[in-house]
């Protein structure tokens, strides 16, 4: 078994082409889709930084300059704010940098977008040989323990994989990766299979994976020798299915919490009224009007 590490870096895949977002995603990329009044992927940096983790690295695709142009300060428009008296709107602007105190970014680039396992795979040297946690940018998790942490806590006691799992109606479950499971105590698995988008009569249970993870060195090990699909891609579902194969332990946690998926235009729309109507500052005005619609 692998010395156990403290989980110190994560990895945010943003090299995604976006299609199911057409024609929007053709000038907004969707990791900067809004979800109420910030884009998604301050809602996954905010709980990376709430787990404990300040070193983030992006996957980006060529000539990707969003990331890191959203986290630069912008001492123009805080000279501006402060001309024009919009405290309001310089308080944001502050409140936005200091989210991002102590956080350092450091970014690898996927030329060409095959499979979420290649992705990894090209932060592989930023990760120092530590085991690091990823988040997927389709993928919001509203609890009051961040989604990362919990995944953090069962890795501190197994030291081994850890896949996020949600339990679905089993009616959407052939949509998503579904996993076989044997339950050890509430929340925590211990993974027998997984299959992509079963058939009815495959399901083994009601339990899919959510795009978190925390992943040790061996799993990149497993990466660097996986054979690409028919389509040229390396999936990390089929190289967990490999190492759960070869006696390999992965564990599932089933998180605590509301998963808003954004993957498509009606999971982003959904996790977009989710959010808006939690929010007290739009929940009453917005819930009034929507009264008014016929």
């Amino acid at each position: 078994m692998e010395e156990q590490k403290e989980i110190k870096k994560v990895i945010i895949p943003v090299a995604g082409l976006g299609t199911r977002f057409l024609p929007l995603s053709r000038v907004v990329p969707k990791d900067f889709f809004p979800l109420v009044d910030k884009p998604v992927i301050q809602y996954i940096i905010e709980e990376v930084k709430k787990s404990g983790i300040k070193e983030i690295i992006f996957v980006t695709s060529p000539g990707q300059k969003n990331i890191s142009n959203y986290f630069k300060k912008s001492p123009d428009l805080e000279k501006l704010l402060i001309k024009r008296k919009r405290d309001n709107a310089l308080k944001e602007l502050k409140d936005l940098e200091e989210m991002f105190a102590g956080i350092t970014f450091s970014y690898a680039v996927q030329k060409d977008p095959l499979g979420d396992g290649h992705a990894l795979l090209q932060a592989a040297k930023l990760t120092a040989g530590e085991p690091v946690a990823v988040s997927f940018g389709d993928d919001v998790v509203d609890s009051d323990e961040p989604a990362i942490a919990q995944l953090i806590n069962v890795f501190q006691t197994c030291n081994a994989p850890v896949v996020a799992l949600k339990q679905l109606p089993k009616e959407k479950v052939p949509a998503y990766g579904v996993v076989a499971v044997e339950k050890i105590a509430n929340h925590l698995y211990k993974i027998k299979k997984i299959i992509e988008k079963p058939e009815p009569s495959e399901i083994p249970s009601n339990l899919v994976i959510v795009g978190k993870y925390i992943l040790t060195p061996e799993v990149f090990k497993y990466l660097k020798k996986a054979t690409p699909s028919k389509k040229g891609e390396i999936i990390l579902a089929e190289v967990f299915e490999k190492m759960l194969s070869e006696g390999k332990i992965i564990y599932g946690c089933e998180l605590k919490g509301e998963w808003l998926e954004c993957g498509d235009k009606m999971k982003w729309l959904k996790s977009f009224f989710y959010l808006a109507l939690k929010d007290v500052r739009f929940r009453d005005e917005l819930k009034q009007y929507l009264r008014t619609i016929k």
